[in-house]
């Protein structure tokens, strides 16, 4: 099946699978850029969904990456297929990649660039690449594809520093890079365009982070979720980062598949700022040049503060 809609490919995902998919009524879609709380968000939904803090199974195969290669398209679309339980899908494709449905729920997440970068560097440095390349290499053997794009990721440079910079001053087009600035802002974007869209719901990390409960309470109205009040405290203990680390084996992407070092380390401190110790006022004019380059004035402002900017 065709599609009008950009495909976003690279060495980590292939947003071509979506052509074939078919959606559920009342599916939701977790679009987010990488490393602004994409698991917290799937956490999240599976708390609101289930309403229990045990899962029966990992996260990952509750709520499978669709367009990640580590897994065939057969066996992904077969593992949703499966499902019973209202889906909850990940992605990191932005929305205009992605077939938009009136009966799906879309949920976006934004962060601070800054911290997404730091967070992509740690989590880059504790991936088992040997392992997740073979992975890769086996799903895209399975699926018939055979294009050195989705198996060689660009080497990094040796400091943080530098690649902190690296991942600011990529110049990879937003559909060939799997994670930098310029993708994450046209993520942004993309959502900040369709949130008057009643099924497009857009979220920010420092909200989240600064009112857990009053965040989760407003997704489970917008999807339509009713909560028993008594057991809001025990959902929303289970969404903070301690419970997530400390169930890092069944909540870490895939950990089941050995493909970190340390599952742990993916919820490495849920803190951010850690750019500042290299940010000094040079830093700080040389970002804000580049961040003015790629988006507007609002975007940019919407990425670092959320919803306190605009309130």
């Amino acid at each position: 099946m065709g599609s009008d809609r950009p495909r976003y490919r690279n060495w980590l995902s292939d947003s071509a699978r979506w052509n074939d998919f078919s959606f559920r009524p009342g599916d939701i879609v977790i679009s987010t850029p990488s490393k602004c709380g994409t698991t917290w968000m799937q956490m999240i939904c599976a708390l609101l969904i289930f309403q229990d803090p045990n899962l029966d199974r990992s996260l990952s195969e509750i709520s499978p990456w669709l367009d990640m290669l580590i897994r065939s398209r057969a066996e992904v679309f077969a593992l949703l297929e499966a499902q019973r339980h209202r889906r909850f899908i990940k992605t990191h494709t932005p929305l205009d990649g992605l077939p938009m449905d009136d009966s799906v729920t879309y949920i976006c997440v934004g962060r601070d660039p800054r911290d997404a970068a730091i967070s992509m560097i740690r989590h880059r440095e504790n991936m088992n690449s040997e392992v997740f390349h073979a992975a890769v290499e086996r799903a895209v053997r399975l699926d018939g594809v055979d294009d050195p794009i989705l198996l060689k990721p660009q080497p990094l440079p040796e400091t943080l520093e530098e690649r902190f910079w690296y991942w600011m001053d990529n110049p990879s087009p937003v559909t060939e890079s799997a994670s930098s600035l310029r993708n994450t802002l046209h993520h942004f974007e993309e959502a900040l365009w369709a949130r008057d869209r009643e099924n497009v719901l857009v979220l920010h990390y420092g909200d989240l982070k600064a009112d857990t409960e009053a965040e989760m309470r407003g997704l489970a109205a917008r999807l339509r979720i009713e909560i028993a009040e008594q057991s809001w405290g025990r959902l929303v203990e289970a969404a903070s980062f301690e419970s997530m680390r400390a169930r890092a084996a069944e909540l870490a992407p895939d950990a089941r598949k050995d493909i970190w070092k340390e599952p742990q380390q993916f919820f490495r401190s849920g803190m951010g700022g850690h750019w500042r110790a290299f940010f000094d006022d040079a830093a700080q004019r040389r970002y804000e040049a580049r961040v003015a380059a790629l988006t507007s004035p609002e975007v940019a402002a919407w990425a670092h503060c959320g919803r306190q900017r605009e309130e």
